[in-house]
C-alpha cells in the first residue's frame, strides 16, 4: 500500500512540469514531507468546461484534492480514509473505483513514497518496523496514478455553492519492483511522461487500453535510504524526514 509520500514542489513548479493550462492562483498548499490520509494534496487532472459539450476539449488543471476516495454514493465521507489506495489489478472492477477508472483519471505528484520494513532490532532482539523514503534515482518528480470523484454534500441545498461539493482521490498501487520491492510487497504505480496525455484524457474509455499503461517503473529508477521513526506521527514534518539514518 501507500500511507504516506511527499510532496514538496510548488504550484507554479507543478504547472510547468504538466503542462498544466488552467491553475487557480488563490489554491495554495503548503509543502509537506509527510503527506498522510485525509490531506489536501496537489492533482493534475483534465476537464471540459462546466456546461460545455460533452466532447469539447478537455483542459488540463492542477488542482488541491483530498486524499481518500469518497464515491459520490457514499452516505458520509468516512469511507474516503480507508479508500486511499486501488489495487491494479482490481481498480477497473471494484464498485468504488470503477466509474472513475473510466472517466475521472488524475496524476498525484510526488517527490517519493515511505515503506516500512520489518526488521530485527541487533541489540534487543526486537522486531520494528524501519521507515524507507523511496524515490526516483535522478530525483525528478513521480507522477502517481490516481483516480478521483466527486462527493455531493447532501447538507447544502445549493448546487453552485463551492461547499456542496468534495474533491477526493486515490492512488493506484502494484507489485513492487526496484528498491521498494526489498521492502515492501506494494508500492504506488507511477507513470512515465509519455503515458501522461493518454491517461488525463477523460475521453479516452478504453478499459484494456488504460489498463495497459499502468505498469511498473524499469528497475534501478527507485533508490531507498532509511529514515528516522518521526515520520511514523502525522504530527512530524520537514526536510529533515527525508535525511539518511543508520540501518539498525
Amino acid at each position: 500500500m501507500c500511507g504516506r509520500y511527499a510532496s514538496t514542489r510548488s504550484p507554479q513548479d507543478l504547472a510547468q512540469l504538466f503542462h498544466v493550462s488552467d491553475w487557480h492562483p488563490e489554491e495554495t498548499l503548503a509543502p509537506s514531507w509527510n503527506v498522510a490520509p485525509t490531506d489536501d494534496v496537489w492533482a493534475v487532472l483534465e476537464r471540459t468546461p462546466r456546461g460545455g459539450d460533452e466532447d469539447a476539449p478537455a483542459r488540463r488543471r492542477l488542482r488541491p484534492v483530498r486524499w481518500g476516495l469518497v464515491p459520490s454514493w457514499a452516505k458520509d465521507v468516512k469511507i474516503g480514509a480507508r479508500l486511499i489506495n486501488a489495487r491494479v489489478e482490481s481498480v477497473h472492477e471494484k464498485p468504488a473505483f470503477r466509474r472513475a477508472f473510466v472517466t475521472r483519471r488524475c496524476l498525484l505528484p510526488a517527490d517519493g513514497f515511505y515503506e516500512w520494513e520489518q526488521v530485527k532490532d541487533r541489540k534487543s532482539g526486537k522486531v520494528r518496523k524501519q521507515p524507507y523514503f523511496i524515490h526516483p534515482a535522478d530525483g525528478q518528480v513521480l507522477a502517481l496514478a490516481g483516480l478521483y470523484e466527486y462527493w455531493r454534500d447532501p447538507e447544502i441545498k445549493d448546487d453552485d455553492d463551492p461547499a456542496a461539493w468534495l474533491m477526493t482521490c486515490t492512488i493506484i498501487t502494484t507489485e513492487a519492483t526496484d528498491a521498494a520491492g526489498r521492502i515492501h510487497p506494494r508500492m504506488p504505480l507511477a507513470l512515465t511522461p509519455d503515458h501522461y496525455d493518454a491517461w488525463l484524457d477523460p475521453h479516452h474509455r478504453n478499459t484494456d487500453d488504460l489498463r495497459a499503461l499502468l505498469s511498473p517503473l524499469a528497475g534501478g529508477h527507485l533508490d531507498a535510504r532509511p529514515v528516522s521513526p518521526a515520520v511514523n506521527s502525522v504530527r512530524n514534518n520537514g526536510p529533515q524526514l527525508l535525511d539518511e539514518v543508520p540501518a539498525r
